[in-house]
């Protein structure tokens, strides 16, 4: 099957949960309260945000006044042109300019934090990369040993501390071995433990300071993982972390089990940082840069 048509597939539910947005267009109805009311409720029930779809209903109904719109069909065309512009920022692609190139990877435990970095790592040697794993959660043994195997897989190098040492120093020896096994890119896994939120900021900001010292600059990247059934939950978790580490992009895990989609204008409108790449399910290849116009696509693509 197409990246498309995996897409299309992952996208089921979200696509039943905007349902009526494709009812309301077919009806060709003015443009009164009523309809409105329900496309707002609409996008609530998909997980826009209350925010966000306010945001774009003001736009939808200012355009609408200026142009002298009648119908709900037109209103709707606008509205997915709208969605793709709110999903369209610039920085999009990964940065991998520097050598190595810094990829911090962060968000809480069952976000598929993990697995992410391995699918990146497989991404990124399918590139002609050469890909070093460090194992910064240090904190869960499991998250180590699962990063190993995804090391395995994918021909990566791999850093790992002992369980319960200080993440700060896992980075450190990684950097170093990243320099001298002449490696293309660092994906650093980090511990997604949320006791509080001034331990959280602590140790990313320990880190990103190891990495400033070592490599002269930041991060080259910054990617919070976020799961995509978590809907507007992902919001808070994506600004606690946008706090504690300045994000560059976002990663959305587990498209094919939510119809909750809409949650990704939210994240995107409250960060105003793009989603680089989403993840459909849990095979190795199931994890592709993120593409504004093809996601709008298989969003409101018939069912045929």
């Amino acid at each position: 099957m197409s990246w498309f048509g995996k897409l299309k597939t992952a996208l089921g539910r979200s696509r039943e949960s905007l349902a009526g947005v494709e009812t309301l267009a077919q009806q060709r109805r003015p443009l009164d309260r009523d309809f409105w009311d329900e496309l707002e409720e609409i996008l609530i029930a998909a997980d826009f945000g209350v925010p966000t779809a306010d945001k774009i209903l003001d736009g939808l109904q200012t355009v609408s006044r200026q142009e002298f719109w009648s119908r709900s069909d037109q209103a709707v065309s606008r509205f997915k042109q709208d969605v793709r512009r709110f999903l369209t920022l610039p920085n999009a692609a990964l940065r991998l300019s520097s050598r190595p190139a810094v990829i911090l990877v962060v968000g809480v435990n069952g976000s598929g934090k993990t697995t992410t970095v391995g699918k990146l790592g497989r991404y990124l040697s399918s590139a002609g990369k050469r890909v070093m794993f460090v194992a910064a959660d240090t904190f869960r043994a499991a998250a180590a040993e699962q990063l190993g195997v995804w090391a395995e897989r994918c021909g990566a190098e791999f850093v790992r501390g002992r369980e319960g040492s200080d993440p700060s120093s896992v980075v450190y020896d990684g950097l170093a071995a990243a320099k001298a096994r002449n490696v293309d890119v660092v994906l650093i896994d980090t511990a997604g433990r949320l006791q509080t939120k001034s331990n959280l900021m602590d140790e990313l900001k320990k880190m990103r300071r190891i990495i400033e010292r070592e490599t002269g600059r930041p991060p080259d990247e910054t990617l919070l993982v976020v799961d995509g059934t978590t809907g507007q939950n992902a919001i808070s978790q994506a600004k606690l972390f946008n706090e504690a580490t300045a994000l560059t992009g976002v990663v959305v895990t587990k498209l094919d089990s939510t119809a909750k989609g809409g949650v990704l204008v939210a994240i995107v409108d409250t960060l105003v940082v793009p989603i680089k790449f989403i993840g459909l399910g849990e095979g190795i290849d199931e994890l592709s840069p993120f593409d504004p116009a093809t996601f709008i696509d298989a969003l409101f693509a018939s069912a045929a």
